[in-house]
């Protein structure tokens, strides 16, 4: 998967598409439903994305300005508006996303050049501007799948997995004492290490399946482990 911004916009477009759709079958009943996350309905998550591209034209704004503008005003403030948003109206919950990502398409389209190259202060430290296009992508797929209604791992593309795949295992093989682990891509001799390779259990599967199975997306059925044995239990994700 490209990591150009304005090229992985076709990816970003093509998500919310899918995002659309699906938020478009969901009547009342679906979105006062749980979705995946402990505590959240469905109309939880669609709020949170709509709030989350807000966040990201902020994050563009202070890159394309140079000023310091936060993602979100506070974190109480995120939360207040996530429960402030959850139980609106299905018309309403389809209108904020698609006015949310016309926005963020736009403030993307606004972005010179040299703005790419710029450091902002995300929800949780300092992010390439860069990689903001790829940040908005990541939250629409991991999210849709939460919604719970249909939209399943095998729906990822094979270049969303393997990127989220190299992602995550990086951010776990850079913490203190990561639990020590090989994952390997079904019908390929690649392999990602986090920890110690020593004595490391070998986790093979399809890419989109080990990467929803690492961030807790998934619980792992597709998935196989050398020696046999119980999978490793991966640290919290973000």
């Amino acid at each position: 998967m490209t990591t150009d911004p304005l090229l992985l916009m076709g990816e970003v477009d093509a998500a919310t598409g899918r995002l659309l759709r699906t938020a478009a079958s969901l009547d009342a009943a679906d979105l006062a439903g749980a979705s995946l996350l402990p505590g959240w309905t469905r109309g939880h998550v669609l709020a949170h994305l709509a709030r989350n591209a807000d966040g990201f034209v902020n994050l563009l704004t202070a890159a394309r300005t140079g000023q310091p503008v936060p993602m979100y005003s506070s974190l109480a403030g995120r939360t207040a508006d996530i429960d402030a948003g959850a139980g609106r109206p299905p018309a309403e919950h389809l209108d904020d996303l698609r006015r949310t990502a016309d926005r963020f398409a736009e403030a993307v389209a606004a972005m010179p050049v040299e703005a790419w190259a710029a450091t902002v202060q995300a929800r949780l430290g300092p992010w390439p501007a860069a990689l903001l296009v790829w940040g908005r992508l990541r939250e629409i797929e991991v999210h849709h799948l939460d919604l719970a209604a249909g939209y399943r791992v095998a729906d990822w593309s094979e270049a969303f997995a393997h990127r989220l795949l190299h992602e995550v295992s990086t951010h776990y093989g850079n913490r203190p004492a990561p639990p020590s682990m090989v994952l390997r891509f079904d019908g390929s001799q690649h392999e990602l290490v986090i920890g110690d390779r020593v004595g490391a259990p070998i986790v093979a599967g399809p890419a989109p399946d080990l990467a929803a199975w690492l961030i807790g997306r998934d619980g792992g059925d597709a998935l196989a482990v050398t020696p046999d044995g119980p999978l490793p239990t991966p640290p919290e994700w973000i």
